[in-house]
């Protein structure tokens, strides 16, 4: 009892120092895009300052938590996006598909913004022309199923994407989030997408809020 005990205290541990390494690599990110658009639009500038903080509000509201609902994450997700379309404006489309039934479902706590981030680092800026992600969450055989899909070079025209290890450290941290939290009940894979672009397939054990209730009155029983 006492060794599960340890163990299971290690394995938080373990994902509080890996969502620790994350917030900063993103933030080092989102200050460089500022400092870059103080010399051509100051404007511009202050109004990603603005959504930063609006997003930073949100994310250290919910900052002890491993999991959240589906519902929740997209909050954050729309808060991110908020600060990309500043830099980005009329040159980033993003479009969500969410079926109703998944939005109970727990999920790691910003697990869709390194996969966003990273669509528009190897996706998005890769274009001269407009980008587009589409971001995906559906339900099959227990599994919730989240996509993250770019318009960009995909597999081929990404020497990155051929080492998933090499897509950056956001795309790495989740990856090993994932096998904290699920070990191998879980599934993070890049492919290209048949009409191009890359698409990015996440695949966790579809629990809920209640669900995860009763199972731990069982365990009391």
């Amino acid at each position: 009892m006492i060794i599960s005990r340890l163990e299971a205290e290690l394995a938080q541990a373990q994902l509080r120092a890996l969502k620790m390494q994350l917030q900063p690599h993103f933030l080092f990110n989102t200050l460089h895009s500022i400092s870059t658009l103080l010399d051509e639009d100051v404007e511009a500038a202050d109004e990603m300052i603005a959504r930063l903080g609006d997003f930073l509000r949100l994310t250290l509201d919910n900052s002890g938590a491993q999991e959240v609902t589906l519902q929740k994450e997209l909050e954050f997700l729309r808060s991110y996006l908020e600060i990309e379309r500043v830099r980005f404006q009329d040159r980033l489309t993003v479009l969500l598909e969410i079926a109703p039934d998944t939005l109970a479902a727990r999920v790691p706590n910003l697990i869709l913004q390194p996969l966003v981030e990273n669509a528009i680092q190897h996706g998005i800026m890769a274009r001269t022309g407009a980008g587009r992600i589409e971001i995906r969450a559906s339900r099959s055989d227990g599994l919730l199923r989240l996509q993250v899909k770019d318009n960009g070079p995909g597999l081929s025209g990404d020497t990155h994407a051929q080492a998933p290890h090499k897509r950056g450290l956001g795309f790495a941290l989740t990856r090993e989030r994932l096998e904290c939290l699920y070990a191998t009940r879980q599934r993070l894979a890049l492919a290209d997408a048949p009409e191009g672009g890359l698409e990015i397939t996440l695949e966790i054990p579809f629990v809920t809020a209640s669900v995860e209730r009763d199972a731990q009155e069982a365990a009391l029983c």
